[in-house]
């Protein structure tokens, strides 16, 4: 089960922080994604890590001003959005996969098995 939380309603150039919090079959888990959908727009990528070797992989959009990040711990992903433009606005999604085979299939949603409920960031200009 993962539970996404921390949107909001911000103005541009301010940021945010979401947790994804996972809980249950952690130990599965190869990798974790962000994904956000804009009123009328299809889900899109943002983020993901491999929580094995920690790399991570960016939106090109977002490359510079988001960062995803994993605590072991907490068994909670976060996403750090900086700079936050209003293009930004969405609900988004966090994601857990079993397993990512090949760099650019982290972008792909129907790679991941287990998705929480969105959380909505809203951003002002």
């Amino acid at each position: 089960q993962l539970q996404a939380s921390g949107g909001g309603s911000v103005q541009a150039g301010d940021s945010l922080r979401l947790s994804c919090a996972a809980s249950g079959r952690t130990y599965k888990t190869y990798a974790m994604g962000w994904f956000r959908q804009a009123p009328g727009k299809e889900r899109e990528f943002v983020a993901a890590i491999n929580l094995s070797g920690r790399s991570t992989y960016y939106l090109n959009f977002v490359e510079g001003r988001f960062t995803i990040s994993e605590d072991n711990a907490k068994n909670t992903v976060y996403l750090l959005m900086n700079s936050l433009e209003p293009e930004d606005t969405a609900t988004y999604y966090c994601a857990a996969a079993d397993y990512i085979g090949v760099p650019y299939q982290y972008m792909l949603a129907e790679k991941y098995q287990y998705w929480g409920r969105g959380t909505l960031v809203t951003v002002s200009s």
